[in-house]
């Protein structure tokens, strides 16, 4: 698959194995003459170091040298284009206390105004405490020549003629117009319909067709009449599938790739664009060296989420598993862990990890012994779909993501 966006590689990781990368510092390493690798593309900013959808998120993404970061579109109440994710300003605001009552009414039902007086950044950490819902246009402020953006229309069944909107944005506004004059503009969308009315309306801003999996050959060739390039979650990608995508004359791209094990995967299987939620760590490894340089020996040896029965069950539910594959006693106590979702498990205090010891890091209650903690919580946070768990020091240190 050839295509005139992907870029060469910034080192040789694509011949070299996760394991390695992971286990030892390695050089940057020109790579071959004539291997070409993916973009890197930064989900919703860069939304495993920064809170999603936010202008931190955002120049987060571009202080890491991604290609793109991407963003999800909605329109509120009284027709103002806004950047946010879910349905609901539940998860990711303090909606809660601002607006009681008002935490599970869809996001779309806000004014502008009412928008902005939520808290889009305490959920990820009180470093990022009044955070705003950005504008659309924000986006843009942050973006550069060199690093673009990924428009995502979010649910456009919740936004009417959120299409001509964007597509007005693109055309009148200068900063959108300068970045798609250097090509550093997609419009990205789940629903075929909207991604049609979109074309139509904008059919020279490039755009591309989301899809849980990878459809037969039939359905792709249609695509190719309005799209091109398609955008799939990686777990569900194979060789066919990216062949049946090539066929078709069209690029592909995957979500939301997070582990160096996971980039590797994507890489040998030839894919056009990466995205994910720790663009710094991707980029490293598409550069040949350590995705964790601060790394201790503590690692995500598994998360266990798809326990049989109730998640949560005492001493034997959902929990993420931790090792020390390094050569001294490590102190975890105080150690985070946070899903894709911003679900957050911690390590209590007096736990030390020998080299080659394990500690089971759980959801749900049971009696704390040498090598289990449990959290204590009602319910299961882990996403059964898989998704992934990054792990952090105490004082905010990365040291590792896991995905499944």
């Amino acid at each position: 698959m050839t295509s005139p966006s992907v870029r060469t590689l910034r080192g040789a990781a694509a011949t070299l194995s996760a394991a390695a990368v992971l286990g030892s510092a390695l050089p940057a390493v020109a790579a071959p003459a004539g291997t070409e690798g993916p973009l890197a593309i930064g989900h919703r900013g860069a939304a495993g170091t920064a809170p999603e959808n936010t202008v931190p998120g955002f120049t987060d993404a571009r202080a890491a040298g991604v290609d793109h970061f991407e963003v999800d579109v909605q329109l509120s109440a009284d027709g103002v284009p806004f950047l946010f994710h879910d349905n609901t300003p539940a998860r990711t605001t303090n909606v809660e206390d601002v607006f009681p009552g008002r935490e599970n009414d869809p996001v779309t039902s806000f004014t502008w105004d009412e928008l902005q007086q939520l808290d889009a950044g305490s959920f990820f950490g009180s470093t990022f405490a009044g955070e705003r819902i950005p504008h659309l246009d924000d986006a843009a402020k942050v973006a550069t020549v060199n690093t673009g953006v990924y428009i995502e229309i979010k649910s456009p069944q919740n936004s009417p003629g959120i299409e001509q909107v964007v597509a007005d944005a693109l055309a009148l506004d200068e900063d959108w117009a300068k970045l798609l004059g250097a090509g550093k503009v997609t419009v990205i969308g789940f629903d075929e319909a909207s991604n049609r009315t979109f074309s139509d309306l904008a059919p020279e801003v490039p755009l591309q067709q989301l899809t849980g999996t990878v459809p037969d050959a039939a359905t792709i060739e249609r695509w190719a009449g309005f799209v091109d390039s398609v955008g799939t979650d990686y777990r569900t990608l194979d060789a066919a599938g990216v062949a049946r995508v090539d066929a078709a004359g069209l690029d592909l791209g995957v979500y939301t790739v997070n582990s160096p094990e996971a980039v590797q995967h994507v890489v040998d299987l030839g894919v056009d664009m990466v995205t994910g939620d720790f663009p710094v760590q991707t980029g490293r490894y598409l550069g040949g060296l350590r995705p964790f340089p601060t790394n201790n020996g503590i690692q995500v040896e598994d998360s266990v989420n798809d326990v049989p029965g109730d998640d949560v069950q005492p001493e034997t539910g959902e929990h993420v598993l931790l090792t020390n594959t390094g050569r001294t006693t490590v102190d975890v106590s105080g150690y985070v862990l946070r899903d894709a979702a911003s679900n957050v498990l911690t390590v209590g205090e007096g736990y030390e990890l020998a080299p080659g010891e394990q500690l089971r890091v759980h959801t749900g209650p049971g009696t704390h012994t040498e090598d289990a903690y449990y959290n204590g919580r009602a319910s299961s946070v882990l996403n059964n779909g898989g998704e992934s768990v990054a792990l952090w020091t105490g004082d905010g240190r990365l040291l590792d993501v896991f995905a499944n």
